[in-house]
């Protein structure tokens, strides 16, 4: 049986506002949901391509004074870009991504249109930390290009990129983009200490920014690699430099999240370093 649900505000003709006997208040999103309808409506919950919660009351603000602003085929359109990045992840996505996605993607046309480009510094920091989303944001930007004729500059894959990893993990982007910051100061340290220019394709380098990635993960979920005491020691004798800049690492880490890193880290980092540096 339908549930029949009624309209609370019609932002445009192709999203409502509504209520729902289960979920209290609801989005609506389909291709004309919202013609010819007012407040107080009653309209099958079928009718819409779409249905999501916006329970944050600054996310609901922010998306409903955003709408005036975005072209109606977009919004359209972005029912479609969700459902396929949803379907590709194969999980269901935090509802925050259709404000931010939809704010992030309405701009960056403007950009696009207007010839102007932001850089994105940590692009390759991305593409190695998330690679799945890297590559569905990429299926996302030829989405655009064959619907829309709009080219994206190559920095914009990692911004959606992190924008569906936020919706994947619950992680805001504020949180992600503080830790690549930090990633990329850790390598750029590496690089003036060891006097060396880090292959950024390299599969060491791949795996030096997942181990930094997942040691920041480990931070904060209090999590301890192990204590291997004679190993550090033999590391410490036969890797003396690789062994400083990893504690001097540790120590940038642990100003930075403002949490103890544990000490076996350096452990990790040493083989890490010693290897990247040594083909470097």
């Amino acid at each position: 049986m339908e549930k029949q649900i009624k309209i609370k505000k019609v932002l445009n003709n192709n999203v409502v506002i509504a209520s729902h006997p289960t979920y209290e208040e609801v989005v609506l999103i389909g291709k004309g949901i919202g013609f010819n309808r007012k407040k107080g409506d009653e309209i099958s919950s079928e009718k819409a391509d779409k249905t999501f919660l916006l329970s944050n009351e600054q996310e609901k603000e922010q998306y409903v004074s955003l709408l005036p602003y975005i072209d109606e085929s977009l919004i359209d359109f972005m029912s479609d870009i969700l459902h396929h990045v949803e379907s590709r992840m194969g999980q269901d996505l935090n509802q925050h991504i259709h404000v931010a996605l939809t704010d992030h993607l309405a701009f960056a046309i403007n950009r696009a249109k207007k010839n102007l480009q932001f850089a994105n510094p940590f692009l390759l920091e991305i593409e190695s930390l998330y690679p799945k989303e890297y590559q569905i944001a990429m299926e996302v930007v030829t989405m655009i290009y064959d619907k829309m004729g709009i080219q994206f500059p190559e920095g914009e894959v990692g911004f959606i990129a992190l924008h569906i990893h936020s919706a994947v993990t619950d992680k805001t982007l504020r949180e992600l983009n503080r830790h690549n910051q930090l990633i990329t100061h850790l390598v750029q340290l590496v690089e003036d200490t060891m006097d060396v220019q880090i292959d950024k394709k390299s599969v060491d380098y791949h795996r030096l920014v997942q181990h930094l990635h997942r040691a920041i993960d480990r931070v904060y979920q209090d999590e301890h690699v192990g204590d291997e005491i004679r190993l550090a020691n033999m590391l410490k004798e036969e890797y003396p430099v690789c062994y400083n800049l990893a504690w001097k690492l540790i120590k940038v880490m642990q100003r930075q999240l403002n949490k103890p890193v544990d000490e076996s880290e350096a452990i990790y980092l040493t083989i890490h370093l010693q290897r990247l540096t040594h083909k470097t």
